[in-house]
């Protein structure tokens, strides 16, 4: 079901009400509780692990509060086992199975965080206002993630409509992309290319013949490699995606950089028509179950669209072009993928490699011991497939 066509209904102070249920991620309670700053921490914790959902009626400051008491109470680390329930444990077998144990806990982990927390609940008024005290002005961030007011009151969790509000400032501030000498802004919804070192790569990759002439971008999401590759000077870039909320943020990105008229963006799955010289692809690295819309740009069930965009790829390259697909092998560190499958795709899909430039990431997580997946993030690369026609 359409989470717009979803409504929610409960009693207060004697009186039935009803509003839009609106999540991107979220389960709707079955349960509606209004309550207030009258609530203890403690007793909103038992409620949300029951599966109530608390629809915040006091001040907006102590809602924030409310949650943060909330989190620090999920995030509280499990009691150590005794000896003799370690013991009963069954171990790993190998590395792999020790990495996809980690990663499975840590999945487990964030989907439970994200379920209870996202069980404190707001109304949102007809004009996109919040009617508490205290409350920001939001109308502006849940008009660009929801679209012009209906006329109709939606509930929506409290942190789903943080995340519309930071989208909203980085939407307005951009993202610096050294690669770019300039700025790119993501809209809600579209994910946001903090990874920079992959578009370093593709920044300096030496173009394939006749490269300049026509490229595709297959998933361009904010647009940052079409307009990296019109950057570079190819003549005619062909971007292409699914979403519209990523054609609309594409569109917008080319545009304030002066690249729109390079650029011409088409609504498909994968591939457009024809073939070129150049075919760029950053699909999802992981290959996992998404547990937010935001998420299926980072993980990809089965592997699914890096294998059709490598099945693909040699019916859409002209004669003596090149795949660049992007890629980490943080998969293969997590024991979800091995590289021998990848070789494996990429022979049976009729292509080579004709080369490959590696980079290791920058971001805090690689280098933070903290972190439930340090083993393996430590260990990442990312890399530029180059790949041509067998």
């Amino acid at each position: 079901m359409n989470e717009q066509d979803a409504w929610i209904s409960w009693e207060e102070s004697g009186t039935a009400h009803r509003a839009r249920w609106r999540s991107e991620s979220q389960a709707m309670p079955g349960t509606l509780l209004p309550v207030d700053d009258t609530l203890t921490a403690n007793a909103a914790f038992k409620l949300v692990c029951e599966c109530s959902g608390l629809l915040w009626r006091g001040d907006f400051h102590n809602g924030r509060q409310l949650l943060q008491a909330l989190a620090r109470r999920v995030d509280k680390p499990p009691r150590v086992q005794t000896a003799r329930k370690s013991a009963a444990a069954p171990a790993p077998a190998d590395a792999a199975a020790l990495a996809r144990d980690a990663f499975a806990r840590h999945r487990a982990a964030q989907a439970r965080r994200a379920a209870l927390l996202g069980r404190v609940l707001l109304q949102v008024e007809p004009d996109h206002s919040i009617a508490l005290r205290r409350a920001p002005d939001v109308r502006a961030a849940v008009d660009e993630a929801w679209g012009a007011p209906d006329g109709t009151p939606a509930i929506a969790s409290l942190r789903e409509l943080q995340g519309l509000v930071g989208a909203h400032e980085w939407r307005k501030k951009g993202v610096e992309v050294p690669a770019l000498k300039g700025r790119i802004h993501p809209h809600f919804g579209v994910f946001s290319p903090v990874r920079g070192e992959y578009l370093d790569l593709i920044a300096q990759a030496p173009l394939p013949r006749d490269a300049t002439s026509l490229a595709f971008d297959i998933g361009t999401g904010t647009g940052v490699i079409a307009a990296l590759l019109a950057r570079r000077g190819v003549r005619q870039v062909i971007a292409t995606d699914l979403d519209p909320r990523a054609i609309a943020c594409a569109t917008e990105n080319l545009a304030r950089l002066g690249v729109g008229g390079q650029v011409r963006i088409v609504q498909a799955d994968m591939f457009p028509e024809g073939r070129a010289p150049l075919v760029a692809c950053n699909p999802p690295w992981v290959p996992a179950t998404p547990n937010a819309a935001i998420e299926r740009a980072v993980y990809d069930p089965g592997s699914a669209m890096l294998r059709a965009f490598l099945a693909g790829l040699a019916a859409h390259l002209a004669p003596g072009g090149e795949g660049w697909l992007v890629m980490s092998d943080l998969a293969e560190h997590l024991g979800l993928r091995t590289r021998d499958e990848m070789l494996r795709w990429i022979a049976d899909a009729g292509l080579r490699v004709v080369a490959r430039h590696d980079t290791r990431p920058t971001h805090p997580k690689a280098g933070d011991p903290a972190d439930p997946l340090f083993a393996a993030r430590s260990r990442e690369v990312t890399s530029l497939w180059r790949l041509g026609a067998a």
